[in-house]
Order: structure tokens, then sequence, then C-alpha cells
């Protein structure tokens, strides 16, 4: 309760104001929320951590309950989204398990509390995509990515880097192990600036950087790609990067934090 709500507001009291608002923000919960207070209905996609999914799964409820308030789910886009016949169900249980999208929620909550009664969110679990489904998802999304009252939240960690996450990428030309996760991270970090999906793919393929919500951010840079070609344009920045702690043996491990976003000009 009231420390949930001191945490939320040390953090949201952070944020850095950009002159417009963000359109997409990829982040995870120890990072920034922008300008959010200006949207209507707040697209929250997750990876999904629990459930093997090859498509993009739909709650089957209506509400998500946050120590704040309650947030409603858009059954009337959740309608569109579910007649496309590319969406599952996700069962309760996923739900109830999957933090991707949850942790979120006390967040969006909070920075949205002046405006409790005019918002909905559409939470969307992204499943292990192929990379046509990727384009396939990021074209339906562009439409909603084009709407001005709309607002993306793309859930991400980064390098995930340890015996424990079976990841153990060393560039020794870097330094320390540290530096060297850093490089890797801010190369993908870069890549994703450029709003190349292709290029993003690649980079995972090359080097197999364990960021959790590669797919949802997949989706997001196809999406982009649709609405250049409409001549819209866009950029996106990242407003900081951490990691849990420095590795520096093999025995260490720690999981890295970025956070950016997407703006409309």
């Amino acid at each position: 309760g009231p420390q949930l709500n001191a945490q939320l507001e040390g953090w949201l009291s952070q944020v850095q104001s950009t002159k417009r608002p963000a359109r997409a923000i990829i982040y995870n919960y120890c990072a920034f929320l922008c300008s959010i207070s200006c949207s209507r209905r707040i697209f929250i996609l997750g990876p999904s951590h629990h459930v093997p999914l090859s498509r993009c799964a739909l709650s089957s409820v209506d509400i998500y309950r946050t120590p704040l308030y309650d947030l409603r789910i858009d059954q009337k886009i959740y309608g569109e989204l579910w007649k496309t016949g590319m969406f599952e169900r996700m069962s309760l249980q996923t739900d109830e398990d999957e933090h991707s999208i949850e942790m979120h929620l006390p967040y969006t909550a909070k920075a949205m509390e002046s405006h409790k009664d005019e918002f909905t969110i559409i939470p969307v679990l992204v499943g292990a995509l192929s990379e046509s489904k990727e384009q396939e998802f990021g074209k339906l999304f562009s439409k909603y990515l084009a709407d001005p009252s709309n607002l993306f939240v793309v859930s991400s960690d980064f390098c995930h880097w340890g015996q424990r996450f079976r990841y153990s990428y060393y560039d020794e030309s870097q330094g320390e192990i540290y530096r060297s996760i850093e490089h890797l991270d801010k190369m993908g970090m870069s890549i994703i600036e450029q709003l190349d999906p292709v290029s993003f793919s690649n980079y995972l393929k090359k080097y197999h950087n364990t960021i959790c919500g590669r797919h949802p951010i997949g989706v997001l840079l196809n999406a982009i790609t649709e609405l250049q070609k409409t001549g819209m344009n866009m950029s996106f920045s990242f407003l900081n990067y951490a990691q849990s702690s420095q590795c520096r043996s093999w025995q260490d491990s720690s999981v890295s934090y970025a956070a950016g976003a997407l703006t409309v000009h």
C-alpha cells in the first residue's frame, strides 16, 4: 500500500519531461515512465515466460486488479483483435503466472491515477514469434500505433548473463565482463534506435543476446516500419541503461535494464 505508493511516486518524479508525449516505450519496472497521461488506450506487450506460445494471446478477464485501483481491459479493441483469428486466449493460470505484463500494472495505475476513469488497457502476451509472424503482428498493430491517443508499453529486460541464464558471451577486447555485456547491449540498443527489424533479428541470431522482450520489440519495430512506409516520421531513443551488478568472473550473474521512448514528429 503506502510503501508501494511512495516508491512509485519516487520513480515517477524522475520522469524525463519530453516536449512530445511518447507513442511507445520499452522499459523494465525500474525505469522511467514517459508522459503517458494523455493516453486513452494503453497497449501492454509482454513476452511469454511460462507457456510455449507461437502466436500472441489475449487475456480472458475484463479487469486487472492493482493495489491502487482496477484497470479495465478494452473489450472493443479485444473484439477487433480477436476477429483477426491471429490470437489465442490466455488461461487464467497463464495470466496469473506471467509477470511480464503484471509488473507494469501498478506503474500504469500510478501514472494514470488522475485519469483513472478515462483509459483502458490492452494486454497482449507475445509468444516466440517467427520473423514473418512478427511482421504480421507489426502490420496489425501499426494502425493502433498510428493513433495519438494510444500508447504502447513494451516489457523487456536486456542481457541476462551468467551460468544460471546459460549465457556467457564474453568479448575480451572490451575489458571486464560487465563492459563486454554493456557493449553487447548498447549494440542492440543502437539497432533498435535505427528502427530496423531485420538488423535487430540478425543481431539476435549472431549474438543470441538474452533480451526477454525480443519478440515484443520485434513486433513494435515492424509496426514502426509499416508506418514509415506511409511517410510517418518517428524516432526512438534510449534514456537510460543499468546492470543489476557488475560481472567480473564466470561465477557472477547480472540482468541489464534499458528504457527508451518512441516519439512521432
